[in-house]
Parts: structure tokens; sequence; C-alpha cells
């Protein structure tokens, strides 16, 4: 515990102030690809204590690559000018001995983008140099209780490189964000119910996070006008619920950046926001949230050296994927599509990884 003086000055009778030895040490939390938009959008909510709590002091890591530290610094300027109480410190670098050390938790958002004419094994072979420096880095300088979130996509097999270069890691601590993906089914369903977006529950992003992952809603439940009711018999258009609003999930990325002229930001930090905050603090009982994590012991047919979006309920800092939902045969041939693509994903960048 951290002793630090208090404006409050609440001390008890031997002159210690009560409320300064009861706030927890402070967490180092480390963001990559710091000073891209991503992490403009994410690093407020972090600092002020929306992901990882509002009593929990925080040490915000921030790496890039060396031509982005002039940003960097920038960034810095407006963390210290939003004189947030729980920010304790900042550390902009471009050194990972400095980036992964004594590591509470790590969010890699930092990736190689696709480029114009770029093939697809390029950008895996690109990833998986990227992702075995920062697994090695995570290895030799974190906390072996560190959980990390990869962002930088292809996030699920870039998970698998980072994880596969951190053997004493638990890989349990590894997961990759298919929460953005996750809220957006959640919210296409609930415009189309009329509700709320918290008024939907129990959603599921099965596979990959690319265009063939499956925004599953048959164990969803949605709450119109406080009763609880699945969501084909809440949406009444089992037509749309298998097509339209399957592609719609899966291609939205794609039409941000159509309109945007730039990727997701806000709603992807919003997403590791969420993601993060159910890792440190559970989900709710009786709901599921969807999370790229380690395939291994699953019990719905799923090839288990990958990194799979799987239902999870999440209790004391621990994910458990949450077995016996039943699958249809129409799920069946979507979660084993992904899978598929996430196979060759991984057998093309493990021979990367060996060279």
């Amino acid at each position: 515990m951290s002793l630090l003086l208090c404006w409050k000055n609440a001390q008890n009778e031997y002159g210690v102030c009560v409320c300064c030895f009861l706030q927890a040490d402070p967490i180092r939390v480390l963001v990559t690809g710091a000073a891209g938009q991503i992490a403009y959008s994410l690093l407020y909510s972090i600092a002020k204590g929306d992901v990882f709590g509002k009593d929990q002091p925080i040490i915000l890591v921030l790496l890039d690559i060396s031509p982005m530290l002039p940003v960097l610094d920038g960034v810095v300027m407006e963390l210290q000018d939003c004189a947030l109480p729980l920010l304790r410190e900042v550390i902009p670098t471009d050194k990972v001995e400095v980036g992964f050390k004594d590591l509470d938790a790590a969010i890699l958002v930092g990736s190689m983008p696709r480029k114009e004419g770029m093939e697809r094994k390029d950008l895996l072979k690109a990833n998986v140099a990227i992702f075995k420096t920062q697994g090695a880095a995570l290895e030799k300088y974190a906390k072996k209780t560190v959980r990390v979130l990869v962002v930088g996509n292809p996030a699920n097999t870039n998970c698998l490189i980072a994880s596969k270069s951190a053997p004493s890691i638990p890989k349990e601590n590894f997961s990759c964000l298919t929460r953005l993906d996750h809220n957006r089914a959640r919210s296409q369903v609930a415009m189309r119910c009329g509700v709320p977006a918290d008024a939907v529950k129990n959603v599921i992003i099965w596979g990959n996070h690319s265009s063939t992952q499956y925004p599953d809603v048959h164990h969803a439940m949605v709450n119109v006008h406080g009763k609880e009711v699945e969501a084909y018999d809440a949406v009444k258009d089992d037509s749309w619920l298998k097509g339209d609003f399957i592609s719609t999930v899966q291609l939205r990325g794609a039409a941000v950046i159509k309109a945007r002229k730039l990727s997701s930001a806000m709603s992807a930090a919003k997403a590791i926001c969420d993601h993060m905050r159910d890792w440190w603090f559970g989900t709710l009982d009786g709901e599921f949230m969807s999370m790229g994590v380690y395939a291994g012991g699953n019990s719905y047919g799923i090839p288990e050296d990958l990194i799979y979006s799987f239902p999870v309920h999440i209790k004391n800092k621990s994910w458990n994927i949450h077995d016996g939902l039943p699958v249809n045969d129409f799920s069946r041939a979507k979660m084993d599509a992904t899978a598929a693509e996430l196979v060759e994903e991984r057998d093309t960048a493990l021979s990367f990884l060996s060279q």
C-alpha cells in the first residue's frame, strides 16, 4: 500500500491518513501503438479509472516506434493537462525493456497495417516479427500474472504468436479483442427491437476477428417491456438474423473506413475498456461475453491450438468458456469456416516463426 499526502487529512489517533493508507499501489499498464488514433481514444478512459477501478492508481506506459516519439510527447502533455488523480506517472518509450517491465496489464494495439498491394502472407510475416518480439519482451520483463489483450490485426493469430513467444506466462493470460464485434452485434439487435443496447445480452462472436467471424444470436435474450424473450422471438425476422445482420457485423469495420476514411477508433477503444474491465472485475451472473481465447479443452469441436472467440464468463480475473450451448447445423458450418481460416493463418504464421 502507498502512503501519500492527502488533502482530506483523514488522520487516525496515530497521525496516519487512513484514506491514503488504504489506497492501492499503482498498477503498470502498457499501451502499444500509443501515438495512434485508437490509443488517443483509449488512454483517457484508462487514466481516469473507467477500466481498472475508481480507486486504482495507474502508471501508464506508452510504447511506439521511434519516429512517433514526438507525437507521443504531445499525448503525454495532454494526459498531464487532464490532471487526473489516479494517474501517477506516464512513461513514453520506444524501448521494449522499458515498455514491458513489471507489467500488470498489456494492451497491444500497434501492428503492421495492410498496405495497398500487400499479400496476406506478407502481412502475416511482418506481424509475426512484431508479436514474436513483444511476446519475448513479456517473457523477459513482465510479471507472470500480466493480462495481455491483443488488438492489432490479425488479432487472433498475433495473440497466438505472442503467447508462444512467452512460454512461462500462462496461455490463459492472453486474449484478443472480439468485444468490438460483440458490441456491434448487440447494438444491431437492440436497434432492430427498439430497445437500449443493455437490454440485449448473450450475443456471441465465434472465431476470427475477420469477415469470417460468426455473430450468433441463437442464445441471446432481449428485455422487451420488462420481460426477457429470445432474440429470434424479439426480432421476428429470421431471414435478417441469418443474412444482413451477420454481414453487417462482419463488414462493419470496412463500412466505417469507407465512411470516415479512417478505421474504427472510438468504438474500438470502448470495446477495449469493456474487455479489460470485465477481465478485471468479472461478468454478471447469467451473462457471457465474447473474447478471443486459447481454444484448448473447448467443448465445441474447435481445433485446440488456436486463439478463437468464444462466449466466456469471468470470475477472479480468470475466464472460462461457457460450455453446453446447443449448436445447430447453420451455426456449425459458420463456426467451422472461421476455424478453418484461423488454422490456415496459424500454419502460415508458424512457418515464419520458425525462420
